[in-house]
């Protein structure tokens, strides 16, 4: 049931997979990356600027437009476990994405579809003066990023089980081969990011918005004419039918059972077809464990029941080991939401900060939107060097042979995250200070020439080590254990982490928001519109402390799994 085979169903006899067909999948990762954070950085000022929406506004429009297009991967994940296979998700949705992106360089290109621009200065736009968008051009532009939003939901969760799919599981090597692809899969991650927040942030203060915009349609176009290039050299999974009815029947079957015990009379033993072949298209069969008793009673055989043609009332023990592996590894992507909601914070926070502080060394000169691309290039420079400095290291305190397992390695990145959440916290607190001290109170949109923005490198390295430990070694680890029959499933757990992490950072947000201002007292918010009046330090603090808590509610779940 787990034999790869071709794009037309038929077992695979020559050479296919392997690199070759590995990096034609990087290259759609990589442009869809490169469309999901120039969006990303860009879309937040587009509001702001173009379409005349509040800072804050256009901050949690952004935050939600990235929550759903994360998580609704589950979307996309399910689609191609069940019915149509990894390939032609990818295909549907790579092409949906492309869709969304050219509709979103039509919006920036027409000038009926923005508000007015006249009279609309730095100062009118402080004071909210500029001419709002019409709910018309604001429907327009919500639906062209809620199409695209739906096109990364279906292709993230499916590109890097594709791509390990490439790969033999019977090779001695496979395990070792999988350790690299994810890290070269975060690679291409990376570079897509990099290409955002640099070639595109340049474009679009050289050549305006639609440029950029249509710079990420045209590299999303050629990505998929790649993608379709390679289409000869791709191995397939065949789909096994719906995961969810799957663990819909063994959670119906279960309660029916309820009151049936093992040591009656009438117990024959629990249900598995004969032969060597799982039931589940797809599927290698999965020895019985002996977690989650209660869903054993799913597959429950009693005498004289005749359940044997009804799933609904007696399951296969493969497919009970299913809905048991899913509850096993939840906790594991739950733990990495708390990583999302640093990683959005400092999306816009840290904006934020950059605006106040002097972007230039020597004679380079540096804009704020690119700021985040120092966490890329930390990123970058650690997993080209892996394999040289932290695994030969790793390897000799642990004797782990990948340096440290996929676990250990998640919960050292959710360390680093506490670790640049609060060195974001100090600097913070500096830099207001600062900015109180010499007259800039309330000029947070004048840089402090005494004041370098290279500071914001630190938090901004801490992160990028923590992500590449956390989310690599998260879709490692994902990929690894999930069922045969449902990895995209198993893979769409880190991308709804993600978007959990967006909705969860948007919610923070508007409790703290809430919680801090006072307007019949004077008192302004943590999150005022004016950083210097408010305090961005006691949210990095906030968060620092809910991270903390978040690792230790890992360490104690980590404690306890046991791998396949």
């Amino acid at each position: 049931g787990t034999t790869p085979v071709n794009i037309r169903g038929e077992p695979i006899l020559s050479r296919t997979g392997g690199w070759v067909a590995a990096f034609f999948i990087f290259g759609n990762e990589m442009a869809e990356r490169m469309a999901y954070f120039g969006l990303s950085v860009n879309m937040v000022i587009f509001m702001f600027k173009v379409m005349h929406r509040p800072f804050a506004s256009s901050a949690n429009a952004v935050n939600n437009f990235l929550g759903i297009s994360q998580a609704s991967s589950v979307l996309g994940g399910f689609l191609a476990d069940a019915y149509l296979g990894r390939y032609w998700t990818i295909a549907i949705f790579t092409t949906m994405y492309l869709l969304g992106l050219i509709a979103l360089t039509v919006s920036a290109s027409v000038p009926a579809l923005v508000p007015p621009q006249e009279g609309c200065d730095k100062l009118a736009m402080l004071l909210g003066a500029c001419a709002p968008a019409a709910p018309w051009q604001m429907a327009y532009l919500q639906t062209a990023l809620y199409v695209t939003a739906l096109g990364a939901a279906g292709i993230r969760p499916c590109v890097s089980s594709f791509g390990a799919d490439q790969f033999d599981e019977r090779s001695p090597e496979y395990k070792r081969r999988l350790d690299r692809f994810f890290n070269l899969f975060y690679l291409a991650v990376t570079l897509g990011a990099i290409a955002a927040f640099t070639a595109v942030v340049y474009i679009q203060m050289q050549h305006g918005w639609a440029a950029a915009f249509g710079t990420l349609a045209l590299a999303m176009g050629t990505s998929n004419a790649l993608f379709f290039v390679g289409t000869p050299l791709y191995r397939h999974r065949l789909p096994g039918g719906s995961p969810l009815t799957r663990v819909a029947q063994v959670l119906v079957a279960a309660f029916r059972k309820r009151d049936a015990a093992f040591d009656s009379g009438d117990f024959v033993g629990l249900y598995e077809v004969a032969g060597a072949k799982s039931a589940i298209r797809g599927s290698a069969k999965i020895d019985h464990t002996d977690d989650f008793r209660w869903l054993d009673k799913a597959a429950l055989q009693l005498e004289g029941a005749g359940d044997e043609e009804n799933p609904w009332r007696l399951c296969t023990v493969t497919q009970v080991e299913e809905v048991k592996i899913l509850l096993r590894l939840l906790p594991v992507p739950a733990c990495t939401v708390m990583l999302s909601v640093v990683l959005t914070e400092f999306l816009t926070l840290s904006v934020q900060q950059a605006y106040t502080l002097n972007t230039r060394v020597a004679a380079l000169h540096l804009p704020v939107t690119c700021m985040p691309v120092f966490p890329c290039l930390a990123i970058f420079l650690i997993l080209a060097l892996y394999y040289q400095t932290f695994a030969p290291l790793a390897r000799r305190l642990t004797g782990h042979p990948h340096g440290a397992s996929q676990l250990q390695r998640v919960g050292l990145g959710l360390f680093f995250s506490i670790l640049s959440v609060a060195w974001a916290g100090l600097f913070e607190r500096y830099r207001r200070g600062y900015a109180v001290r010499h007259g800039y109170l309330g000029l947070f949109l004048t840089p402090m020439p005494d004041l370098s923005a290279y500071w914001l490198l630190i938090q901004y390295c801490l992160i990028g080590v923590a992500e590449v430990f956390c989310l690599v070694a998260l879709l490692e680890f994902l990929y690894q254990e999930a069922p045969d029959a449902m990895r995209s499933v198993g893979s769409a757990y880190a991308a709804v982490a993600g978007g959990l992490g967006c909705f969860v950072a948007s919610a923070i947000n508007t409790a703290v928001d809430a919680a801090t201002r006072d307007d019949e007292e004077g008192r302004p918010s943590w999150l005022a519109q004016n950083i210097n009046v408010g305090r961005f330090d006691y949210l990095y603090w906030l968060l620092a402390v809910l991270s903390t808590v978040n690792l230790l509610i890992f360490v104690f779940f980590a404690k306890r799994y046991k791998y396949r």
